[in-house]
């Protein structure tokens, strides 16, 4: 499980920006401004977390048990919120309340991992959802150009093997996208430029931590 340091923000969208030898680099807008709503201990709940809070939430739509817990907090109450495990000694630098600061949690040239929900596109055939490359349009066939094919066996194993590529649900999944390098932290406007794509659509909750399995770039922050 990844504990390194991270946030949680929304997802803007893309621009580009242009390094020292002019190249331009592609590059998504993540919108982080988190609150620290709680905190997750191991003498009390048998593992470290910080609890994380993001955009307001009117009270007459929060249920009474989350309004009280934020009004014990001192909070007002948040529209998401998310836990991330972390360790004892990062989850004691925080107070309850605070808004982490992004230059805290990360530098640039870091590489990060990033985690999000990739866009739903519903149901959908074998060749968009595969890339199947459909059945030829020559030799008389018909009706059959978007199919999948023949999907079964004869009498061995007499039945359609498991995870057979077929028309199903696509996207609306949880995808992870590996050593993406942060290109900048802008602190003040509560920003990060992340080299490349990451899932989800615009405004979709992205997750933002320390790369697990980093390869080049600058080390996780502490």
């Amino acid at each position: 499980m990844n504990q390194y340091p991270g946030i949680f923000g929304r997802k803007l969208g893309m621009t580009q920006i242009f390094i020292d030898d002019g190249t331009v680099v592609p590059c998504t807008v993540v919108e982080a401004k988190p609150v620290v709503v709680g905190k997750r201990t191991q003498a009390k709940d048998g593992y470290d977390a910080l609890v994380l809070g993001l955009g307001e939430r009117k009270e007459s739509r929060t249920s009474k048990p989350q309004l009280g817990a934020f009004k014990k907090a001192g909070l007002t109450p948040k529209q998401h919120l998310r836990e991330l495990r972390c360790s004892a000694e990062h989850a004691a630098k925080f107070e309850v309340g605070q808004t982490l600061k992004l230059d805290e949690l990360f530098q640039e040239g870091q590489i990060v991992d990033v985690r999000g929900v990739s866009r739903g596109r519903g149901f959908t055939g074998v060749m968009r959802r595969h890339g199947f490359a459909g059945a030829v349009s020559s030799h008389g066939a018909h009706e059959y150009k978007r199919h999948g094919g023949s999907i079964g066996t004869n009498m061995t194993p007499g039945r359609v093997k498991l995870g057979t590529k077929m028309p199903g649900q696509h996207g609306n999944h949880t995808v992870s996208v590996l050593n993406q390098q942060l290109m900048k932290v802008l602190v003040d406007e509560g920003l990060l430029l992340i080299r490349g794509g990451i899932p989800g659509p615009r405004d979709a909750l992205v997750e933002v931590r320390g790369a697990i399995k980093r390869r080049g770039g600058k080390p996780a922050a502490p």
